[in-house]
């Protein structure tokens, strides 16, 4: 990469960060401003268009990058569990030291999952299907479930995660911990029904 293609580089990386760093319980990115993007990004406004065609764009970016950050984080802590432990209670762990460290990362997602537009909307439909597929995938080839039941098993752990970390991102650490053993539970119950439900379909 040559030096011109790495500033560039650099300097969409920094719009990208300073529209997360922007984010908060009280600002979602809608109403973020292109001025404000670029001034804590130390770029000229009319620089933007050099990275992103619009505010949009870049919220796009953002929503992909959320995305992807989980994905690995969350990879990384299954990947810790065959090391030994429990593959719930180090997932979950995992997933609460991201939210600590990084929160706006799941905020874009959060905020957009309802917000008004369409396009952000299906993004992040998008990706919390790679997060149902992905974990589809890995259950059904850890536990033998049926695809169907895979399937199901994984959107129901999606969903109580996902509104889970809705309540932890604001939370004291204290209260996050109570969080994060509650829903603990709450997985394991969902793993529990699904295999005895596949037992249950194996002796039919």
């Amino acid at each position: 990469m040559g030096i011109r293609a790495q500033q560039k580089e650099k300097t969409r990386r920094a719009l990208v960060d300073a529209a997360f760093n922007q984010l908060s319980a009280e600002r979602s990115f809608s109403s973020l401003s292109l001025r404000e993007v670029a001034r804590e990004a130390n770029i000229a406004p009319t620089s933007f268009y050099r990275h992103f065609k619009d505010m949009n764009e870049l919220g796009l970016t953002m929503v992909d990058e959320g995305g992807l950050t989980l994905r690995q984080m969350m990879r990384k802590g299954r990947q810790r569990a065959e090391a030994g432990g429990s593959v719930i209670r180090i997932s979950v762990d995992t997933f609460m030291e991201v939210l600590e460290s990084n929160p706006n990362v799941f905020r874009i997602l959060l905020h957009e999952r309802s917000g008004t537009s369409a396009p952000f909307r299906a993004a992040v439909a998008r990706e919390i299907e790679h997060f149902i597929s992905e974990l589809a995938h890995y259950t059904e080839a850890t536990t033998k479930r049926t695809p169907e039941l895979a399937r199901a098993q994984a959107e129901a752990l999606v969903t109580l995660v996902f509104n889970a970390g809705a309540a932890a991102l604001d939370m004291k650490r204290v209260d996050r911990k109570i969080l994060a053993d509650r829903l603990v539970i709450q997985l394991r119950m969902v793993a529990k029904g699904a295999e005895c439900l596949q037992q249950k379909m194996e002796h039919r």
